[in-house]
């Protein structure tokens, strides 16, 4: 028998053949874990809508860093709650403010064995929600929030962080903080850029984790998810403002803008699996509809088949876990 003469099929037969022509892999260094640590907290606090995700206290975060250099994480990202919050999210440029000193305390735990990412926004530290500051007319003012960022971002770098995330979606924030960073001798501080951040209904869930006070929604600063072609503008742009790195946020419904980012950009590519895309896989493996494990990996071969070289993903320690074991 002669038909068909192509057979694709030869290269799927055992685990062993689909495994030596596998066109993508996943490896821990891959993988960035997101961590929240909350000030005063004494005990972990759980995360309801997220199951298994918690907000830290410093002990705890330490272990959590400590536990990913062991699995080879490529990093760990960090989300501070403070306390006490004001309409300039002043607590955010406080060197002994919650996430300044996580900073240093990851430092110190694990020194230059995982790289240590800081989010830079003020969303977790105004008592509007915002992402920057307001005007008079409620509006985000971008050059003046973009000049808080530039001071984070050094406070940040002061305390240790080897890479900084800046995720508010203000124009030039990029470039304020490359200049800041410079200037203050921290010219060997990265900058990862959520250079695609598109406002998305799947961040529900990250409300919870970061307590945010927001009223309204994010929708004249982060992205319209009816818009591809503006990506690629927001992408490039960022990288001539200095960017190392650039991501794609939310992951799960923009595969495509990861794609297109991964097509054209010189730098690596990231891409962020968020909170909702994390609470409906649990939620939907809780109620016994798919395999937990096979989802989640499915998830991300996805996201790295699309073009992300690397992955903030909640599930990043325990995926690590599943690959040493394979």
């Amino acid at each position: 028998m002669t038909f068909p003469s192509q057979r694709p099929r030869r290269l799927r037969t055992t685990p062993a053949m689909r495994r030596l022509t596998a066109e993508t892999r996943l490896a821990p260094a891959e993988l960035i874990l997101p961590a929240f640590i909350r000030e005063g907290l004494t005990e972990p606090n759980p995360i309801t809508s997220m199951p298994g995700v918690v907000q830290h206290t410093t002990d705890t975060l330490k272990r959590a860093a400590a536990e990913a250099v062991e699995l080879g994480l490529g990093g760990i990202m960090l989300f501070g709650i403070p306390e006490t919050r004001d309409a300039e999210g002043s607590a955010s440029l406080d060197p002994d403010g919650v996430l300044n000193k996580a900073i240093r305390a990851v430092r110190a735990e694990v020194g230059d064995d995982l790289v240590i990412m800081s989010d830079v926004c003020l969303d977790e530290f105004t008592d509007h929600g915002h992402c920057g500051v307001l005007d008079g007319d409620g509006y985000v003012d971008n050059d003046r929030t973009v000049e808080i960022y530039a001071r984070m971002a050094v406070a940040q770098a002061d305390a240790g962080a080897h890479m900084l995330g800046p995720s508010g979606m203000m124009d030039g924030q990029i470039a304020a903080i490359r200049s800041a960073l410079d200037s203050a001798g921290h010219g060997n501080t990265s900058v990862i850029a959520y250079a695609a951040k598109y406002a998305s209904a799947f961040y529900g869930p990250f409300r919870e984790a970061v307590d945010s006070q927001l009223k309204g929604d994010r929708r004249t600063y982060q992205m319209d998810a009816r818009n591809r072609t503006e990506a690629l503008r927001e992408v490039e742009l960022d990288l001539a403002e200095g960017a190392d790195i650039v991501m794609v946020k939310p992951a799960m419904s923009y595969l495509d803008i990861v794609a297109d980012v991964a097509a054209m950009s010189p730098v690596p590519v990231a891409a962020y699996q968020i909170s909702g895309e994390y609470a409906m896989i649990e939620a939907a493996a809780a109620n016994g509809w798919i395999d937990r494990r096979a989802a989640i990996t499915e998830a991300v071969l996805g996201i790295r088949r699309a073009g992300a070289h690397m992955v903030l993903t909640y599930w990043a320690a325990e995926l690590a876990g599943w690959l040493r074991e394979s």
